[in-house]
């Protein structure tokens, strides 16, 4: 990474040497003769470090125009490392310079290696202090290490592919089934990579409502919109040096994808309320079940996007065709799970490894895991036997979707005493129904939304208003 450097002074020979010193040393280097000008820079240009001269035409001792800098820059609110500097030796301008927010001070005539310590130290602690914000944000994210559990052929074969393409920093679209396990496989590829030591950041872009795309994905300054109270980092900033999975990219409104593009193609954002444009640096890894070629001929998908998205395909294939897998990936969940709720060493019968491995897994591994979950929880001896599976019936599954159309159509519903809804508050009876179609569904988005004959994205609305996830019910 090039770090930016501003020198600002209003002596040219002064800038010239501090220039050809910094420049000397791989450092990006601009220059300013005066405070005003360097405001202006700063708002259009992000810079990293301002290498700042105290005195100007004022006068030659006081620090005041060097103290008034300082002062602009936190009421702009534009966070950057400053280096005072001044001709005249004084303690007190030194400390009202580092109580007024800069980082340290050096004294002309500099010292080249004393200045290039401070510069380079600074630098180090501004990535701290960046990495350090960027972690508190992203706690809340799913960081935990993915485990690929797996001794199919169709495995074993993907995962020599993985291994292949994640040392390269190639843009990778992961397809497949819904519940193939995209998401794992987009952490084992960042963990197999160079970037293992960054952060991986996942979102799911079916989530984000589309007023608040630009947010998500590149941040906002504080009062950029009417709730912006403060700022926050983008997931592209967020990634930065790492790897960023975006989930669902077929879920992208049109009118967003333009600019999902641009960072694509240039490497470059703005943040929303900031004319400020930022560089990107991050490994992209984008997954879908979604027939995106199809979307394309129905206009509701950029090509262009598409071409950049699909660098490299690799497709996720579903559990059916990888049979062998099913009781190792049954006996980790059945651990994960007993860990989780404390019902450690329960195992599987016979009768109960015939069962599920002769089902056909339509809801792929996330069906498998959620099912293992209820038999955890249900199971009333360590031994889990063929009765503790429960499965969800084509037939059942048939009738509910038929019943629910029904009342939609007819606007007839159950308000019995045993109905799950009759005299609910209506905000507790919208989260409980979306609750009860996402369990039906085994955590399917679409088939959610039609059992509930809602849109795809208003269904992603409601879940995100209700503060609903899969890993709530189960799902992975």
């Amino acid at each position: 990474m090039t770090y930016k450097i501003l020198i600002v002074d209003d002596q040219p020979d002064v800038r010239m040497s501090a220039n050809f010193l910094l420049s000397n040393q791989g450092f990006d280097v601009c220059e300013a003769d005066s405070p005003r000008t360097a405001i202006t820079l700063l708002k259009e240009r992000s810079i990293d470090l301002v290498l700042l001269d105290m005195n100007y035409t004022s006068d030659t001792t006081s620090g005041a125009e060097g103290l008034s800098f300082l002062k602009q820059l936190k009421e702009l609110e534009i966070k950057v490392s400053v280096i005072v500097m001044t001709a005249w030796s004084s303690v007190d301008l030194a400390v009202n310079a580092l109580k007024a927010g800069a980082k340290d001070f050096v004294e002309k005539p500099w010292d080249n290696q004393r200045i290039l310590q401070i510069v380079k130290q600074q630098m180090k602690v501004s990535d701290l202090e960046k990495e350090n914000q960027a972690l508190k944000q992203q706690q809340n994210e799913n960081q935990q290490s993915s485990q690929m559990v797996f001794s199919s052929q169709a495995m074993t074969g993907l995962i020599k592919q993985l291994d292949r393409l994640a040392r390269t920093d190639a843009t990778i679209l992961l397809t497949g089934d819904n519940g193939t396990g995209k998401s794992s496989i987009a952490k084992y590829i960042h963990q197999q990579s160079e970037r293992n030591d960054k952060i991986f950041v996942s979102v799911n872009m079916g989530a984000i409502p589309e007023s608040l795309f630009e947010s998500e994905m590149f941040g906002h300054k504080k009062g950029a919109f009417t709730d912006a109270k403060k700022e926050r980092i983008g997931r592209f900033e967020l990634a930065q040096g790492g790897t960023l999975f975006l989930d669902e990219i077929a879920n992208i409104p049109l009118s967003q994808q333009a600019k999902l593009l641009r960072v694509l193609e240039d490497g470059e954002f703005e943040m929303v309320g900031s004319s400020q444009t930022k560089s990107t640096n991050v490994r992209l890894i984008c997954a879908t079940n979604a027939d995106i070629q199809s979307l394309i001929d129905k206009g509701k998908f950029r090509p262009d996007l598409y071409f950049r998205l699909n660098v490299l395909e690799v497709h996720v294939p579903s559990l059916k065709k990888r049979q062998q897998d099913i009781v190792p990936l049954a006996e980790f969940f059945i651990r994960k799970h007993g860990l989780h709720y404390s019902r450690s060493g329960m195992k599987l019968s016979h009768g109960a490894i015939k069962k599920i491995v002769e089902y056909q897994w339509p809801g792929n591994v996330r069906e498998l895991s959620h099912i293992i979950e209820r038999a955890v929880l249900l199971a009333e001896n360590e031994l889990l036997e063929a009765e503790d599976i429960h499965f969800k019936s084509q037939k059942a599954e048939t009738n509910i979707e038929t019943e629910l159309e029904v009342e939609q159509a007819t606007g007839i519903q159950e308000t019995t005493e045993n109905s799950a809804v009759a005299f609910m508050p209506l905000e507790e009876a919208e989260s409980h129904l979306i609750k009860s179609a996402l369990t039906k569904t085994l955590g399917n988005i679409v088939e959610s939304a039609r059992l509930l004959g809602i849109s795809q994205s208003s269904m992603y609305r409601r879940m995100e208003k209700h503060r609903i996830s899969k890993t709530d019910l189960g799902q992975e």
